[in-house]
């Protein structure tokens, strides 16, 4: 799991939204009229997203073809196909990328290739997700679980930064979201990127880990956290699931 390119430097670091958050949002935010093109594509300067074989423009008017009005995304791992519904063939590439969008019945999977980010298009089907307010409050109870299990594994010793993110939660990552985006979904994806990234630091190279045992023994205990904070980044960025106005 990764929440970023980071893997163990500093905490600040991998505190950023993955490519899949950041095109669901401003897809979302153009589809429904509430950001204009040119702001769009102003937005993704730093992170330019295109579509695979065409341009930024070719992206937008692909998912304008859907006839979708939202855009959300799927953070899947082994054992836990997080906001994928199928096909086979979608399902696969994005657990091999990690991340995905979603718009209607297109699916699009990301590729880095130097400075842009390039979306693999394909069929998707509909899937299951998480109400904001059920991953809100698991996020909460797993956040507490975790904050006392790794007291108890003396986490400030092997691995102080994320001892230190666990006694700051309120100092959240600021997220630039475009307009339209419920702020409620806006802070509910920060404490989720959060608490990915504490899960990253806790378990990088193993926090000099001693055994085997201790090892596994940390992994269990962040396992929770994990799929807690890919719920809550997953239901923040899907407007499928978004709170009525």
């Amino acid at each position: 799991m990764s929440a970023s390119s980071s893997s163990g430097g500093s905490f600040s670091a991998a505190l950023a939204l993955p490519h899949s958050a950041t095109l669901a949002w401003w897809l979302t935010a153009w589809l429904r009229g509430h950001e204009q093109t040119d702001h769009v594509l102003d937005a993704w300067v730093d992170d330019t997203h295109l579509l695979a074989g065409g341009s930024a423009m070719d992206l937008l008017v692909r998912a304008r073809g859907t006839g979708a009005s939202s855009a959300g995304i799927a953070l899947p791992v082994e054992g836990d196909l997080l906001g994928l519904g199928g096909p086979r063939a979608f399902n696969e590439a994005a657990l091999e990328a990690g991340q995905a969008v979603v718009v209607g019945d297109l699916g699009l999977v990301p590729e880095e290739q130097g400075e842009t980010v390039q979306w693999h298009a394909g069929e998707a089907a509909r899937r299951q997700l998480p109400d904001v307010g059920e991953a809100d409050r698991g996020l909460r109870e797993s956040l507490l679980g975790a904050a006392g299990d790794l007291a108890d594994l003396d986490v400030a010793r092997w691995r102080p930064e994320a001892a230190d993110a666990l006694m700051n939660l309120h100092h959240r990552p600021h997220l630039d979201a475009p307009l339209g985006t419920p702020p409620r979904c806006v802070d509910l994806a920060a404490r989720g990127l959060q608490a990915w990234a504490i899960v990253d630091l806790a378990l990088a190279d193993d926090g000099g880990a001693v055994s085997s045992y201790e090892i596994e023994r940390r992994r269990e205990l962040l396992r929770p956290l994990g799929r807690a904070a890919r719920r809550a980044i997953v239901a923040a960025c899907s407007p499928e699931v978004w709170p009525e106005r």
